[in-house]
């Protein structure tokens, strides 16, 4: 139910409208104002938005391959719920209100190939066995002092970074452009993204920011808005920020971890937490663990979705190629990090800040409680040391397509998403795959151009 508060807002703000948004398959904002009078003849109904949201890439080409919609079903609306309870202000935008809506049936049943329906699904599983999830993505992206324009003007090419150099953690940098790290940090907080840590990283104007942990479903709303409002917020500067798994080859890599962790439905204990094991590890922990380790590989394309993803999965560049666990190892693809009752958590360092927060999330959550659910125990000894080295349990997937023909062909997969979901995701990453095979790329020409 919307509050008159609320109401009394929407009604009153100088601008007459209301912005609004969901999520496509790639975690794209897709998005429209409308006014504030469609505003309330639509808050407690639902409203039409195009399907072609599913039925086109992220550059807007069709797709020829998917069930769902296309030119055979000729591209009506779908039906979107607004979650009134996702209301906030947007600050560089004169506080307009903004809302995130879910696709829908006629019926109000979740549309399968809504990333955030998907996700409250996996959210349901959970609250029936008891669990209370709680989790938060942290990111790190690029700052290039570029526009839209003056990038394709550039052909991608020869970008002036924010800041020179590699300076992690630097005090220097972040004074040099206060004024812009300054506004993230004011208005992503007042945007309702609460920030915990804003710093830079290392590689040429990199940043990091870690988003406050929350029930799963809000932490993944903040994520996905993250994205998008850095990008609005660095335009405001005269600044382009891309959240590219892998901007080049001669620089690192930016993450998207996952942190996790389970409570009971109070939300007073940490049921990742045991006091009296060794580790400071429930069963529980090591059960969760577990699931992921074995998962990993068939909902692999959910938390590494486009072709660059894979090029940040490369050994020595901070990002992991096995399937290891470690405590507290940057080198394994998920670090355990048993401290306090409050703090014991999972990170998963396979996911890249180019994923769909909706889906990365529900793909660590998911596979996670299948570990639980089938009681799994972890087979081997935390990885000590180098990860890279460490085989003993295999490696990912080493591209997109093969990840993807692995989710695919995954009975793991179909059991924690539906089969509709898993075919038209799959389809999409096939898609992606086939649009990147035909492209003759700059390496190809240097390569081969005069030599072969």
């Amino acid at each position: 139910m919307i509050t008159e508060e609320i109401l009394t807002y929407i009604k009153q703000h100088p601008s007459g409208k209301v912005k609004i948004a969901v999520a496509d398959i790639d975690g794209v904002l897709r998005g429209k104002y409308i006014s504030a009078e469609k505003f309330a003849s639509v808050a407690q109904s639902r409203l039409g938005f195009c399907d072609v949201t599913f039925g086109w890439d992220m550059g807007d080409v069709a797709y020829d391959n998917v069930k769902f919609t296309g030119w055979h079903t000729g591209y009506p609306d779908a039906l979107v719920k607004l979650d009134l309870s996702t209301f906030r202000k947007i600050p560089w935008e004169n506080d307009v209100p903004f809302f995130l809506g879910d696709f829908v049936d006629e019926k109000h049943v979740p549309t399968y190939t809504c990333p955030r329906q998907l996700l409250r699904r996996v959210l349901s599983d959970a609250e029936q066995a008891g669990f209370h999830p709680c989790f938060s993505q942290e990111f790190e992206w690029f700052n290039f002092e570029e526009t839209p324009q003056t990038v394709h003007q550039k052909h991608f090419q020869g970008l002036t970074p924010l800041t020179p150099g590699m300076f992690g953690y630097s005090i220097l940098r972040s004074t040099l452009k206060n004024e812009y790290m300054s506004d993230l940090f004011e208005m992503l907080t007042g945007f309702d993204i609460p920030i915990e840590g804003l710093h830079t990283e290392t590689g040429p104007g990199v940043y990091e920011a870690a988003i406050k942990f929350g029930p799963v479903l809000q932490a993944a709303d903040q994520a996905v808005l993250f994205k998008t409002a850095v990008k609005e917020i660095a335009y405001k500067h005269g600044i382009m920020a891309t959240f590219m798994a892998k901007i080049s080859e001669n620089l690192p890599g930016c993450s998207g971890h996952v942190h996790q962790s389970l409570w009971d439905k109070e939300l007073k204990h940490n049921l990742f937490y045991d006091e009296k094991d060794g580790h400071l590890m429930s069963d529980l922990m090591k059960s969760y663990i577990a699931g992921q380790l074995h998962c990993l590989p068939h909902i692999l394309p959910m938390i590494a979705p486009t072709i660059n993803s894979y090029k940040r999965l490369v050994e020595g560049a901070w990002a992991p190629t096995t399937l290891t666990w470690g405590i507290d190892n940057r080198t394994v693809a998920l670090r355990a990090l048993p401290c306090s009752a409050k703090a014991t958590r999972l990170e998963t360092r396979v996911v890249g800040s180019d994923t769909n927060p909706y889906l990365a999330l529900a793909a660590c959550l998911a596979a996670g409680l299948y570990g639980v659910k089938n009681k799994m125990k972890l087979q081997k000894e935390a990885t000590s040391g180098n990860g890279y080295k460490d085989l003993s349990n295999g490696i990912l997937p080493q591209n997109l397509y093969e990840a993807t023909q692995n989710m695919k062909q995954s009975t793991i997969a179909t059991e924690l998403f539906g089969v509709g979901f898993v075919e038209h995701f799959t389809q999409t990453r096939e898609w992606e795959w086939r649009q990147y095979a035909k492209v003759v790329t700059d390496w190809e020409l240097k390569r081969y151009f005069e030599i072969i």
